[in-house]
């Protein structure tokens, strides 16, 4: 077995690799510490490390580590003798004694060694062994749930962070527009109803331009949650970190045929099911063994008040023996424990095929996700340059008196709507590239599998 605390260890080290500065655990015995910052630049891999230290189910799934493995001791103690101590004293009126004294005493200390039992607790620490191996596979599942979902919470960040500067360009260039318009106006030109017409487009400029910063600061609280990051002091309130990166489109490739073989091999939820299934099998073993008697071997010494009628004021000595139980016939309890067992195998047994099926639809439904947004990626990059260069040809037209203001706000509306379009499908991008990575039971890019090592 493995201890938690080399595990938790090496998770530590992990972290401390990623992060440019260091993460550390912000909540110490459920109480945020005062004395923790959260640093003023925050990129994703600092993110990432500070997740795997305060993610609260990441944290979870590793108390219930620790807590199979106090399990498995309490049943591997049936392999390894058992050693009691028991002791009495006990006062009386002469009229009930029996031996001519008043008082007795006596000391026993008993060894005991199970010698045979039918298999059944080696099957047991078996099955509690690979529940604790299951345990841990969980929190590889946790862990990489919770960094593509930091990836998401951070790219969301991103993406409404962009979305403030495509709506401020737009509006700075009405306003550019707008007055324009009102010095065309005021040297005769131009009507007053294209005046009040950029005036109509700066203040519906506005809209979408609070709605994006309202967007923005509701995504830092969703990051924030998803870290773990937990307000400690009144600063904390409105500190808002300097939010390092930017969403770029890194090409990638996944092939399904590969995909499919990589996820039923390493996706970690497969793998614990595997084990609970390997568990339930061994649970059998060990309900059957109650079919069978159990051979014990004994030792013990005692020490007692010697009776009235001794010479000695005491007595010990020791003893030494075999002891043997068998249920000859327990009212058929054997037989419906038995029963349960093998029904328990059954159903984690269908638990895996269900979710092999369900890995291989994950992974289809992911690397589609991925096609999709590679094509929509690819194609919003020439939507901008024709966009731009319609905006620019509509001023200049414009400005000779070949185009309408409207030619010019139709040309800028939709330059706006292609700069959204390629932010949303470089972030849609991205996120399928995780989620594709997850669904195949890949680590994070930036937290190599290497460096964390599982049963």
């Amino acid at each position: 077995m493995k201890p938690l605390m080399r595990l938790t260890s090496l998770l530590l080290a992990g972290a401390s690799l990623l992060a440019i500065l260091p993460a550390r655990a912000q909540l110490n015995d459920g109480k945020p510490d005062p004395d923790f910052k959260m640093p003023p630049r925050l990129d994703l891999e600092y993110s990432l490390a500070f997740a795997l230290d305060n993610n609260f189910a990441i944290r979870q799934a590793k108390e219930r580590i620790r807590q199979q493995e106090g399990v498995v001791l309490e049943v591997r103690s049936a392999q390894i003798p058992n050693v009691s101590a028991s002791g009495g004293y006990s006062r009386n009126s002469d009229d009930v004694s029996v031996n001519g004294r008043d008082y007795a005493w006596s000391v026993d200390i008993t060894a005991r060694q199970v010698l045979f039992a039918g298999g059944g607790v080696t099957a047991s620490v078996k099955s509690q062994q690979l529940t604790l191996d299951a345990a841990v596979l969980a929190l590889k599942a946790v862990i990489n749930d919770a960094l593509v979902d930091v990836r998401i919470r951070f790219f969301t960040v991103l993406l409404n962070r962009e979305k403030i500067k495509v709506q401020e360009s737009n509006l700075e260039l009405l306003q550019r527009q707008l007055q324009d318009v009102k010095n065309r106006y005021e040297a005769g030109t131009v009507s007053n109803f294209e005046v009040l017409r950029a005036e109509v487009a700066v203040a519906n400029a506005q809209v979408p331009l609070i709605t994006a910063r309202n967007d923005y600061r509701l995504s830092i609280e969703t990051l924030r949650q998803t870290l773990g990051y937990v307000t400690a002091t009144d600063e904390d309130l409105s500190a808002i970190p300097e939010f390092l990166g930017s969403l770029e489109f890194k090409p990638a490739s996944f092939d399904l045929r590969s995909a499919l073989t990589t996820a039923r091999e390493q996706r970690p939820d497969l793998l614990r099911l595997a084990r609970l299934t390997t568990a339930a099998e061994e649970g059998v073993t060990a309900r059957r063994a109650n079919y069978l008697p159990s051979i014990s071997a004994f030792g013990s010494y005692d020490w007692r008040k010697a009776p009235a009628s001794s010479t000695k004021s005491s007595l010990d000595g020791w003893t030494v023996g075999l002891q043997s139980q068998w249920d000859i016939f327990d009212g058929r309890a054997t037989a419906g424990r038995v029963a349960q067992a093998r029904s328990y195998l059954e159903q984690a047994r269908l638990a895996l095929a269900e979710a092999q099926l369900t890995v291989d639809v994950d992974v289809r439904r992911a690397i589609s996700t991925f096609q999709q947004s590679t094509e929509l990626a690819e194609a919003s990059k020439k939507v901008v340059e024709q966009a731009e260069e319609a905006v620019r040809l509509a001023n200049t037209r414009y400005s000779a008196g070949t185009a309408t203001q409207l030619d010019v706000l139709t040309s800028q509306v939709d330059l706006t709507t292609a700069r959204l379009n390629q932010l949303q499908a470089f972030y849609s991008y991205n996120v399928s590239v995780a989620v594709a990575r997850r669904a195949m039971g890949l680590a994070d890019e930036l937290r190599p599998a290497k460096e964390i090592t599982y049963p």
